[in-house]
C-alpha cells in the first residue's frame, strides 16, 4: 500500500466503536488497488461523544467518504447536507459521500440484502415478506424491501424497545410508500408468526439467534413453517450456514446466508465512492471463503 500513497490519494474511513475487528479496510483497499483507484481506507474508533470532533476533522480534511457503524449511525445524520430516501426512512446512515463539499448520507444495508437475493434469482417486487427482528438490520431490510416494491411486510419483534421502533418504521413506510402495507406483531406470538410465514414468499431472520457461539439456537421454535419454494434468509454470517438455514434447506427452501448482504452492502458503498462495480465474487473468495 505504501507504494500507492501519493499527494493526491483520497482518504476514506470507517468510524464508530469498536472498529478494530472490522474487515472493511482490507476489503476496500484490495478493491481500490485492483481497480486502480488512488484511495486509501482506514478505521477510526469514534465513540458517540467524539462524533462531532471526528466529523469536523473529516470534513476539514476533505475525505472522499466514510462508512458509519454503531453507535454513530443515527447521530451522523445531523452532519449530512442531504440524505437518501432509505437513510431518511431508517433514521440511520451507514455510508456518506463527499460530493464537491456536500455530504450525502446513504444506507446501503438494505441494498445489500436486496442485491444478495437478486444474486440468487429472487426479486423483491410484489413479494410478501416476514421479518423476525427490528434492530438495525431488520429496519434496513424492511425499508429497502418497501422501496424495492414489496407488497407486504410483516415485522415480528419481542415487546422491548425495538418493538416501538418497529411500529415507527411501519408508520414511516406506510406514510411514504402507499403501495406497501406493513404490520407489526410480537415475536412471542408464534401462532401469528406461523400464519404470516404461511402467506409469505420470504422469511428473514435478523435476530442474533444462531450466531456463534450459540449455534444451536433458532429464531423460531418450529421448523414446520418451512416449505418448498419459501425463500429463507439469515443476516447471521458466523457460522456461514446457521441451523435455521440448514433446516430450511432440508425442507426444500431457497436459502440465502448473511455473507451476501455483508458483501453487497459494501459493494453498494464502493460504487457510491468510485462509480465502479466492486469485484464481488473475488471479494467473497478472498475474504469470506
Amino acid at each position: 500500500m505504501d507504494k500507492r500513497i501519493s499527494g493526491k490519494t483520497q482518504t476514506l474511513a470507517l468510524i464508530g466503536s469498536p472498529v478494530g475487528h472490522s474487515g472493511s479496510p482490507a476489503m476496500y483497499n484490495y478493491c481500490f488497488e485492483k481497480l486502480g483507484f488512488d484511495c486509501v481506507y482506514v478505521a477510526f474508533d469514534v465513540p458517540l461523544e467524539k462524533l462531532h470532533d471526528a466529523m469536523t476533522g473529516i470534513k476539514a480534511l476533505n475525505f472522499r467518504g466514510i462508512n458509519i457503524t454503531m453507535p454513530c449511525k443515527a447521530a451522523v445524520l445531523e452532519y449530512m447536507d442531504e440524505v437518501s430516501p432509505a437513510a431518511k426512512l431508517m433514521g440511520a446512515c451507514n455510508t456518506a459521500v463527499n460530493e464537491n463539499g456536500r455530504w450525502i448520507g446513504h444506507n446501503t444495508d438494505g441494498i445489500g440484502y436486496v442485491e444478495s437475493l437478486k444474486a440468487e434469482g429472487v426479486d423483491i417486487a410484489g413479494k410478501r415478506i416476514t421479518i423476525m427482528g427490528a434492530g438495525g438490520a431488520g429496519t434496513a431490510i424492511a425499508v429497502q424491501c418497501a422501496l424495492s416494491g414489496a407488497k407486504q411486510i410483516t415485522i415480528f419483534n419481542l415487546k422491548d424497545e425495538f418493538f416501538t421502533r418497529a411500529e415507527k418504521t411501519a408508520e414511516n413506510i406506510c406514510n411514504e410508500l402507499h403501495d406497501c402495507s406493513v404490520l407489526v406483531h410480537d415475536l412471542a406470538d408464534e401462532k401469528a408468526l406461523i400464519k404470516a410465514v404461511n402467506s409469505s414468499d420470504i422469511l428473514a431472520n435478523t435476530t442474533r439467534a444462531g450466531m456463534a457461539p450459540d449455534i444451536d439456537k433458532m429464531p423460531i421454535s418450529s421448523a414446520e413453517v418451512f416449505r418448498k419454494g419459501l425463500v429463507v434468509t439469515d443476516t447471521v454470517y458466523n457460522p456461514k450456514e446457521t441451523k435455521f438455514l440448514r433446516e430450511a434447506r432440508a425442507a426444500g427452501c431457497v436459502t440465502v446466508g448473511g455473507i451476501g448482504m455483508l458483501v453487497y452492502q459494501g459493494a453498494a458503498a464502493f460504487k457510491l465512492y468510485t462509480g465502479a462495480e466492486m469485484p464481488v465474487d473475488e471479494v467473497k473468495a478472498k475474504f469470506f471463503s
